[in-house]
């Protein structure tokens, strides 16, 4: 049962009422309102009385939409900083560069995209003039994501201002040479002018928040002040859709990042049509960020609409505006006058009376070309209210025609961003739209030419001094001359290598009581960046809380409910830790941002990053080849790793195959190590070559298991081959005639082998050398350079033939993961080689449940010994069978 106004009774109680009388007051007037005026006025007065609520602070839910208008109106803009006839003229020779040279570029069959910068020129060149600060400048300058498919006209911009050359252009998407540029941001291929990889979509979004993110917590810790840079992330709103995209969104309202400016070119298209055909996207993205507590800035419409919206009198030219679905409105931009005039204005009398007043040529401009995108007052508008707003980042919507300017067979179509090219009559139209003093006998040759106004002329000299103004070129990478950090003291190294004795404990605390040692040292243990997706307690590092502290703006704000013990939840301003909840994607975006903090800040960090082996590469693998393509440095931890150590969790935690997927990067160095003495001699390793005298830019991959064994001293001598991926841990004993063979193990697969070793020696006097293979990647990586070295006539044999040569019997390798794993190297073993894995889905069941069911424990492993030497007719074959019902498999 409701009451009268259609509210049940229990609603009504929830918020009791002081005064009926008055409330009933404000419904009568809402309805007098909606009955004598419209609908539509009464849902203006609510919607005008909810933004006066909010302004004045009044405790209400936000207004999630507001109406489709600029947020900034005409009368508000600020003066214009700048000579916008000039800008006009270099964004007109940028416009002009990007299409010329992707099209040259197109009779290559390389490819490009020319109308995502055309729709978003402005929102660049108004940023270059006025707002992007450079890196010559004081602090770090702002961090900018450049929208990848935008790149030609960054590319335009370096050429204007000279720092790319004719040539660097024609070899557009041709980098075999050594002269060409890359076809979306990467600072690996080109390491002097991107500072951002962008392209794999979303996670330009993300990592722009977390890199803004990571900007406070270097200022929070006292290691640099960040406080003039900015991040700005241009995005697509086809973009939005990814994800990612939005994934960290109430992170940056809750951590009042203010320092973060998204701006969303808002072309209503994605690669093959409207991003939203039925509705609405800057509706849909307005609400989605105000909901997310953003700052919101809509620079929807150009000047052409603001006589237009002056003669609505009767607000149906909003309503109108607003109702139509952005399809609609893409096939307006690309229709006659009679057209619009038939189906935008013949909606409703009023629209029909509007449309009598204005010209056609009014209307042609406003619906074809006329976008707050596409002027750059309206961006300036915009930019400087995100700049003045504190306490929360800011989203700006800025509307725009994709294809803009390059002519009507390009503005607004579906098809067009896969279309490379203009014609040469194409161009020439381009050229007299844009005014540029290209003249008809520079087409002759069939080539549309390059154009440059001179490198003294007033353009060149303008962009200069604009940049000269604000801190040098941008976009740029910049990588500061600094000392190498100094090595750690020894004793934290040392502490693993003695062992445990009769103590047992898992690699994975081996780790981390190796970097707490480490971050206690005194020169370098402040640049340690400790980072877990809320699992800290499962891989012990909760001791980490009260000393190190978890990062947090805002401090403790309350008494944790574990104060009174030893390791209480302990967050600070200052805290080191990053703990970013369940988000293995934010985790790795903290990473990256740490990981490259030695090129955007100057300050070198190290970060390590410890998660479920299976959530790391498996599930944010797109993000390490980001990391990859920016250069990053720091220890990548998968903890629990393989596939049978995790006890009971199953299928979904099962991890067997991450070192295969991160063998596929060049940059990741990827270790599998048995010991805890291993893990110390590897980290030291990590740290001289990644930020030492000659620092590579790589980063590393280390598993760690969760299965406490007894950790055995480090023998003499095995340093190098730690390092290069394989050394002989125990050489097998047994009668002097006894068969032999080699065993390879990595990870917790040595202690099956170890006890394979026994079981081989005391059952079938088998003697069985024990080897530690503590990288199959390594170890494949210096075999291939050696294949390379072969083919450029120089003689090199690879290390793991070297370590094998001579060793009696067959190799047989084993791990916690797929065979092909360890079957990596096998091409460069001499001896006869096979391997056992853990090919397959995971389960749930205790550890040696599954090894059994897998068939690596170690009575598996020594009935496949036993099978190789009885091939060889070392062993009688029936000892295959005698050994199986042995051991009852």
């Amino acid at each position: 049962m409701t009451d009268p106004v259609g509210k049940l009774p229990s609603e009504l109680d929830q918020l009791p009422d002081r005064d009926a009388e008055e409330t009933a007051e404000w419904a009568a007037s809402l309805d007098a309102v909606a009955e004598h005026a419209g609908p539509h006025r009464a849902a203006y007065l609510m919607r005008r009385t909810l933004q006066h609520a909010e302004k004045a602070g009044v405790a209400l839910p936000r207004l999630l939409e507001t109406d489709y208008v600029n947020t900034i109106p005409t009368s508000a803009e600020p003066a214009f900083d700048g000579d916008e006839a000039m800008e006009a003229r270099i964004t007109a020779w940028n416009r002009w560069n990007a299409a010329a040279m992707v099209t040259r570029g197109s009779k290559h069959g390389v490819g490009g995209h020319i109308a995502t910068f055309a729709s978003a020129a402005w929102l660049y060149e108004t940023g270059f003039n006025h707002f992007f600060r450079g890196k010559e400048g004081d602090g770090s300058g702002d961090q900018l994501y450049i929208q990848g498919h935008a790149s030609p006209g960054i590319y335009a911009r370096a050429f204007l201002d000279g720092r790319l050359t004719e040539d660097h252009l024609d070899n557009f998407r041709q980098e075999a040479g050594g002269k060409g540029l890359p076809s979306y941001p990467h600072p690996r291929r080109l390491p002097w002018l991107w500072e951002f990889p962008t392209v794999s979509m979303g996670l330009g979004p993300l990592s722009a928040i977390y890199q803004a993110r990571f900007n406070r917590y270097l200022q929070g810790r006292g290691i640099k002040d960040t406080s003039n840079s900015h991040v700005w992330a241009f995005l697509g709103d086809g973009e939005m859709d990814e994800p990612e995209s939005t994934a960290a969104l109430a992170l940056a309202s809750r951590e009042q990042l203010d320092n973060l400016t998204f701006v969303i070119n808002c072309n209503l298209q994605r690669l093959d049509g409207p991003v939203r055909a039925n509705f609405k996207i800057v509706q849909e993205l307005e609400a989605q960020f105000r909901g997310a507590g953003w700052n919101v800035v809509k620079s929807l419409w150009g000047s052409a609409w603001d006589e237009v919206f002056q003669l609505d009198t009767t607000g149906a030219l909003v309503r109108r505006l607003r109702e139509v679905p952005d399809a609609q409105f893409q096939t307006y931009a690309t229709r006659d006058v009679a057209y619009i005039r038939e189906h935008f204005f013949g909606a409703e009398p009023a629209l029909v009376e509007l449309g009598k007043i204005l010209s056609d040529a009014k209307i042609a401009e406003c619906f074809h070309t006329s976008r707050g995108g596409h002027e750059a007052r309206k961006v300036y508008s915009a930019y400087r209210a995100a700049l003045a707003h504190k306490g929360a980042p800011t989203v700006i919507l800025a509307q725009t025609v994709k294809g803009h300017t390059l002519g009507k067979g390009f503005e607004s179509k579906n098809a067009n961003h896969q279309m490379k090219k203009l014609t040469i009559d194409e161009f020439k139209g381009m050229r007299d739209l844009l005014g540029l003093p290209i003249a008809d006998s520079a087409f002759d040759s069939g080539v549309v030419p390059y154009g440059h106004p001179g490198a003294d002329s007033p353009e060149v000299r303008y962009l200069q001094e604009r940049r000269a103004a604000l801190g040098g070129p941008a976009p740029a990478r910049r990588v500061h001359a600094s000392a190498p950090l100094p090595q750690p003291e020894e004793r934290a190294f040392k502490a693993l290598h003695k062992g445990s004795g009769k103590q047992e404990m898992a690699t994975t605390m081996a780790f981390v009581r190796l970097v707490k040692d480490l971050m206690r040292d005194k020169q370098t243990g402040r640049r340690w960046v400790p980072i877990v997706p809320d699992e800290a307690r499962t891989f012990g590092m909760e001791s980490l809380f009260p000393s190190a502290g978890i990062y947090s703006p805002m401090g403790q704000t309350y008494e944790p409910v574990d104060r009174d013990q030893l390791m209480y939840y302990k967050e600070a301003k200052d805290g080191q830790i990053l703990n970013e909840g369940i988000t293995e994607a934010g985790a790795m975006a903290d990473f990256i941002a740490a990981a490259t903090s030695y090129s955007t800040h100057g300050e070198t960090m190290i970060p390590f990053y410890i998660f479920y082996s299976m959530f790391g590469w498996q599930r944010t693998g797109d993000q390490m080849w980001q990391l990859a393509d920016q250069l990053g440095k720091g220890f990548i931890v998968g903890a629990t790793a393989g596939r049978t150590t995790l006890t009971g969790e199953g299928l979904q935690h099962a991890d067997g195959h991450s070192h295969l997927i991160a063998a596929t990067n060049p940059a990741s160095l990827n270790y599998d190590p048995a010991f805890a003495y291993e893990i110390a001699v590897i980290v030291k390793d990590g740290l001289r070559r990644m930020y030492g005298e000659n620092p590579e830019d790589v980063f590393y991959y280390l598993t760690v298991y969760n299965e406490p064994k007894p950790q055995p001293a480090m023998p003499e001598g095995v340093e190098e081959g730690i390092v290069k991926g394989l050394y002989r841990f125990k050489e097998g004993a047994a009668g002097a005639d006894a068969p032999r063979l080699q065993l390879l193990a990595s990870g917790t697969a040595i202690h099956w082998a170890l006890e394979a070793q026994r079981l081989l020696a005391d059952d079938w006097n088998v003697a069985a050398d024990v080897w530690s293979a503590t990288s199959w990647g390594e170890l494949r990586r210096d075999a291939l350079e050696a294949d390379a070295a072969l083919l450029r006539g120089e003689q090199r044999t690879p290390y793991v033939t070297q370590a094998l040569e001579g060793a009696p019997g067959p190799v047989l390798a084993v791990s916690d993961w797929m065979r092909q794993v360890p079957d990596q190297i096998s091409q460069w073993v001499e001896q006869d080689w096979s391997s056992l894995g853990t090919d397959g889905f995971g389960l749930s069941d205790t550890r040696d449940a599954a090894r059994r069911h897998f068939g690596v424990d170690a009575q598996s492993i020594t009935v496949a010994a036993l099978a190789q030497l009885a091939k060889r007719g070392e062993v009688p074959a029936s000892a295959i069978k005698e050994a199986r019902e042995r051991y009852g498999l």
